[in-house]
């Protein structure tokens, strides 16, 4: 059965100036999580103490391990991915605290691509500092899409029975409009789907697909991409008998929580699907990206630099991350063993 899989999770520690540290280390101080999953901080245990001391959890210990092998099932497990003892500046993100946060995912990406883990959860990064010759993405979701080869994935925000993906991520708006085809729209549907059924066991999923436009377009009058792209779409896949209706107007559609009535919301762009998740469920949401080979979750928020630092950062977000990380590993397990 399910429930007795305990996975291996390797939790990157973001940038460290921000609230990543106390969030991890604040949600792993609940011991309880250790019956759920065996967690592996990639970081250094010079910083985590620091970290450890602002917050009072002096009597939490980390066991540091060279390999994923050595991992204590019992215990929190540290990597470390550097040797230098580098100061921590909370809300003051630097060269440092970038490239820390760097090594941090490409050791925890490795390990998972080796089969060392069986998921990651990451803590946020500044996506500017981070910024390298060997990082050239917008964020963790187009990063772990090439690592690991994937011809597609999909921002999918989860926050109980609410769940938001975004056709278009980290784009500028002025470009939303020009990368809308019917093709991509089918992709990031038919990922969503697949998603749906098999990490969350949802055996005939009802979407709803918002509108690009004001008022869906208004038959027109406020743009034809309704009409000329995302309509299309909807109706392909409608004619294999899955659930999907649209185009709805976003305000609308969540001023009148018509979103409790489906499975999953498909916004066409980051903030139209973001923003209306955050503020319905902003304390216990988490992003996962769907449609890659491998499991990988975050909290919903950034590096909140403005309280870092403070001991006042909430991790219900990051516990519920690491939760989701655990649900979805046990049930792609159980898809691909029914019977153990």
């Amino acid at each position: 059965m399910e429930h007795k899989i305990k996975p291996r999770l390797g939790i990157s520690l973001g940038d460290f100036n921000g609230i990543g540290p106390e969030v991890i280390l604040k949600t792993l101080a609940d011991n309880r999580l250790l019956n759920f999953c065996t967690p592996i901080i990639y970081g250094n245990i010079h910083l985590l103490n620091k970290v450890k001391k602002q917050l009072a959890l002096e009597n939490f210990h980390l066991q540091v391990i060279s390999e994923t092998a050595g991992a204590d099932t019992k215990k929190v497990n540290v990597i470390n991915c550097w040797e230098e003892d580098l100061e921590l500046t909370p809300g003051k993100p630097n060269q440092e605290s970038g490239q820390s946060a760097l090594k941090s995912l490409q050791r925890a990406a490795e390990d998972l691509k080796n089969g060392k883990l069986d998921g990651i959860v990451t803590a946020p990064i500044d996506k500017d500092n981070i910024q390298s010759e060997s990082f050239q993405f917008p964020g963790h979701t187009e990063f772990l899409t090439h690592y690991f080869e994937a011809p597609n994935s999909l921002m999918f925000l989860i926050g109980g029975d609410l769940r938001v993906a975004t056709v278009t991520g980290h784009v500028p708006l002025k470009d939303v409009s020009a990368r809308l085809t019917p093709d991509l729209l089918i992709q990031k549907l038919t990922i969503l789907l697949e998603s749906l059924k098999h990490d969350f066991h949802i055996q005939k999923p009802r979407i709803a697909v918002l509108g690009l436009n004001p008022h869906a377009g208004e038959n027109g009058l406020l743009g034809n991409e309704e009409a000329e792209i995302i309509l299309p779409a909807i109706n392909q896949l409608k004619e294999k008998g899955n659930l999907i209706f649209g185009p709805f107007p976003a305000d609308g559609f969540f001023g009148t929580a018509s979103y409790k009535h489906f499975d999953a919301v498909l916004s066409m762009y980051h903030d139209q699907g973001l923003i209306p998740f955050k503020t319905l469920a902003f304390d216990n949401g988490v992003n996962y990206t769907a449609g890659l080979p491998i499991v990988r979750t975050s909290p919903d928020h950034g590096t909140a630099y403005n309280i870092a630092g403070q001991n006042v950062a909430q991790e219900s977000s990051f516990r519920e991350a690491l939760l989701l990380a655990v649900d979805i590993i046990r049930k792609r397990h159980f898809n691909a063993n029914p019977r153990n």
